[in-house]
């Protein structure tokens, strides 16, 4: 396919180009190091071989992380599921999944091995290069079907940056025939209380044809819920909550997203299930008859999107005992036993005893923990209403 050469710094990677950027990989001490602690029973000569074997970005993520991420399922959780029955045109269309957002890695990729299970193509993935601190990892993401979402620039960069995403996301839907994923909102919403930011929308309606709402038609909206019983960073965004009430001026640095990619991959998951609400097109149609002023629209739309999401969550006992917790009530004591309010406090204390900052206080850590837990059923409950 001849794809325009204004994508080429945010692109995946073309099937022409992966035997290059294959030896590079091969070559490279950091990323021989970390396959060899991922995959240690596998000599890496042998997983050199079947990587040159590769002939697509579908075929690697076949061959290498297919099996790998369900691995990390029966390794780190206790399921995964997915519900797609509300895409009534499954595998004729390309669509565009953007979600509440909660793992850094996860969240896409495992959306891609629930599509690959489904007989569907797998998903094109919006990744900031906040995230790409190796040289390695930045090569390997977009063997992996990544595009860039370039961060730290300048308003008039930001601008122009915005643009060129938004056409590629549009060739990408209507050329490539791709489905892509993005993040309703930049980084994870650290109480979990999830809501699309408007400038995601703007964004993806820049590089489209027509108006506002034809742009949008064409990549084929789908949102899609996550639900995690257990975060494993839940201890680390908390964390950060504090660390930035305490400094105003506070800022991640490259190593806290590292641990926090680590921490999501290995850690505790518990019970992990993924729901889609239909295409939008249908509800962005009634929007229009609506002639909201542009502004009111894109808050409508995110709006739209949100309530499909919350109404979509899977709510776990630690959901229902979190909110009583954190309300000080006995209102959903029905939805759970002893046990489970037992095992969920003591779950609390142990990520609480993990945080290690200055003047940790552990009443606002508390507060901070129970409110991620109980938002996804507060925020269900009030979609639920309508």
């Amino acid at each position: 396919m001849n794809i325009p050469a204004e994508f080429n710094e945010i692109r995946p990677y073309a099937p022409e180009e992966l035997p290059q950027i294959c030896e590079e990989l091969i070559a490279d001490p950091a990323f021989r190091a970390v396959v060899e602690s991922v995959i240690p029973d596998v000599p890496f000569e042998a997983l050199a071989m079947k990587m040159r074997q590769c002939k697509t970005n579908l075929e690697y993520q076949k061959t290498f992380f297919y099996g790998l991420l369900w691995d990390l399922v029966k390794k780190t959780a206790n399921g995964l599921t997915f519900d797609c029955s509300a895409l009534t045109e499954q595998k004729t269309k390309n669509y565009t999944f953007i979600s509440n957002h909660r793992d850094i890695i996860l969240d896409s990729a495992f959306l891609s091995i629930l599509l690959i299970d489904k007989d569907m193509n797998t998903v094109e993935i919006a990744i900031g290069d906040n995230l790409l601190i190796y040289p390695w990892i930045q090569k390997l993401v977009r063997v992996n079907k990544s595009f860039i979402v370039k961060r730290g620039l300048s308003m008039r960069q930001k601008l122009e940056a915005s643009a060129l995403m938004s056409r590629y996301m549009h060739f990408a839907i209507t050329q490539k025939h791709e489905n892509l994923w993005i993040a309703q909102r930049q980084g994870r919403a650290k109480d979990s209380n999830d809501r699309t930011q408007d400038s995601v929308l703007k964004m993806m309606a820049i590089g489209g044809e027509g108006d506002v709402i034809d742009s949008l038609k064409e990549l084929n909206i789908v949102p899609l819920a996550i639900s995690y019983e257990y975060d494993p960073c839940d201890y680390l965004k908390a964390s950060e909550l504090q660390q930035k009430r305490d400094d105003a001026n506070f800022q991640k640095s490259p190593k806290d997203d590292l641990i926090s990619m680590q921490t999501g991959l290995y850690g505790y998951k518990g019970r992990i299930h993924f729901q889609t609400a239909a295409c939008l097109n249908h509800e962005l149609d009634a929007l229009r008859a609506r002639n909201l002023p542009k502004c009111e629209l894109f808050t409508a739309i995110s709006e739209t999107i949100d309530r499909h999401i919350h109404s979509n969550y899977r709510l776990y006992a630690c959901n229902y005992v979190a909110c009583d917790l954190l309300m000080n009530d006995n209102r959903f004591t029905a939805e759970y036993n002893e046990e489970e309010k037992e095992h969920f406090e003591k779950y609390l204390d142990q990520q609480i005893a993990k945080i290690e900052i200055p003047n940790k206080d552990v009443a606002f850590l508390r507060h901070a923990l129970l409110t991620m837990y109980a938002n996804p059923l507060i925020n269900y409950l009030k979609a639920a209403k309508g």
